[in-house]
């Protein structure tokens, strides 16, 4: 994920003041300087790290001076403040009207993912906000957008409006509207042209498609990837066309951050979506507030909390629960839940999301649980459902039978079976559930 190496390094350089009695000029410069190399080091603006530096300092000589009993928690907060500061201070919501069409155009570079984006959002604004999406596809220059969007479209059950590319983005983008109000839809979205680098012919058909629709939003999507030329993109891009917000796409990368850091500050454009995975559901709202607690390494409880209540089966996991309180838990509701929690994303990113949890994260980074997961699941569907009640019974001879079925071997199902077993024991002594010997 962006931002991780980020924020170990801020993590790291909290070492200089935790447990202290006050707050120092020594442990202070310390402090500071390591803030400013790993903010360097994560390709932050360098008048932004400069800014950003002078602005803890004044603050934190406020905390030198008050001689607080417990200067390490004011600093976190000054520093927290600070970086909510440069991601935008509060979250920025599209602008739906209150009557009539809300317009919103895409726009960004070939290879950023805007057509994804595309198709990411209408599912978002139409199960969030309880929007009815149509989405334009206007990028006439590559047949193969048009063709992904309509696929995307069926997946996510939003139409598509679409004239080929034989017809001018602009006529499709007029019929396209004019469809839209004769169906009801409330919001279009438009999936525009892109390129491979920044031109005249593209930055001209944009400027005509936003003079003649007048768009409520033009959202721009860039790569977390390239790093700086974030900053260069967005710039471009706003100084033509006034940009209402940024759609960083690939944030589950490695990326280092630092031009999300910089944007806002630099271009005053606010990050308003992130794409955090492949999946059609793998796009967030960015909340800066959020964002600047995970950086420090505290997670975000309430981005987790909204992941949970929107994409998981109440009604499966609280069966599940009641079977496990009722000492019936069996292989099947532990594959329900192994379901359940694929839902959220991998594990590493779930632990992220968790206050300190950043270390196990990482760890288990470097392991394929996302393989494990498909393997048990591979094993419990070969079993019956007798064997799937009572995994105690099982002899060599039904193992190898399920090994066989799954493609797996019977050191796996043995494998599954004492991690159910050990599940099940470990809950129980918490005093979550009954235990049984299966």
């Amino acid at each position: 994920m962006a931002f991780d190496s980020l924020s170990n390094r801020l993590t790291a350089a909290f070492k200089h003041i935790v447990g202290k009695d006050k707050l120092t000029e020594k442990n202070m410069n310390a402090m500071l300087q390591e803030i400013r190399v790993a903010l360097l080091e994560a390709d932050v603006n360098y008048g932004v790290v400069k800014t950003f530096i002078e602005t803890l300092r004044q603050k934190m000589v406020g905390v030198q001076v008050s001689q607080a009993l417990n200067p390490s928690e004011q600093v976190y907060k000054i520093v927290r403040d600070e970086i909510v500061r440069l991601l935008g201070e509060s979250q920025s919501q599209l602008a739906y009207k209150q009557n009539g069409i809300t317009v919103i155009m895409v726009v960004g570079l070939q290879g950023t993912g805007k057509t994804t984006s595309v198709a990411k959002i209408s599912k978002l604004i139409r199960d969030k906000d309880g929007r009815k999406p149509l989405m334009i596809a206007a990028d006439i220059i590559r047949p193969a957008a048009i063709e992904q969007l309509q696929t995307l479209g069926k997946q996510i059950d939003v139409e598509v409006f679409t004239l080929g590319t034989q017809v001018k983005a602009e006529e499709a983008v007029r019929q396209g509207l004019k469809y839209a109000q004769d169906k009801g839809y409330d919001t279009v979205l438009i999936d525009t042209a892109g390129r491979l680098h920044i031109d005249k012919e593209l930055m001209n058909e944009l400027s005509v498609l936003k003079k003649k629709f007048k768009p409520d939003e033009i959202l721009l999507t860039v790569d977390a990837l390239t790093g700086q030329d974030i900053v260069n993109v967005a710039k471009s891009f706003d100084d033509l066309l006034n940009v209402t917000g940024l759609i960083v796409t690939k944030f589950d990368s490695d990326a280092r951050g630092g031009g999300v850091l910089s944007v806002k500050a630099v271009t005053d454009v606010s990050v308003k979506f992130v794409g955090t995975g492949e999946k059609i559901d793998d796009i967030d709202i960015f909340y800066p507030d959020r964002m600047a607690s995970r950086i420090l390494g505290m997670g975000d409880l309430d981005t987790l909390i909204e992941k949970a209540a929107s994409q998981l089966d109440q009604e499966a996991a609280a069966r599940s629960m009641q079977n496990l309180m009722n000492g019936t838990f069996s292989l099947d509701d532990m594959l329900v839940q192994m379901r359940q929690m694929n839902k959220l994303g991998p594990l590493s990113g779930l632990l992220k999301m968790l206050p300190g949890m950043n270390q196990f994260a990482s760890v288990l980074e470097n392991q394929d649980t996302e393989g494990v997961m498909k393997t048990y699941e591979a094993i419990i569907c070969s079993m019956t459902p007798y064997e799937r009640r009572h995994p105690g019974e099982l002899r060599s001879s039904h193992k190898n039978r399920i090994a066989k079925g799954s493609g797996t071997s019977v050191s796996d199902v043995n494998k599954l079976i004492n991690s159910f077993e050990r599940s099940v024991k470990m809950m129980a002594q918490m005093g979550m559930g009954k235990y049984r010997k299966f």
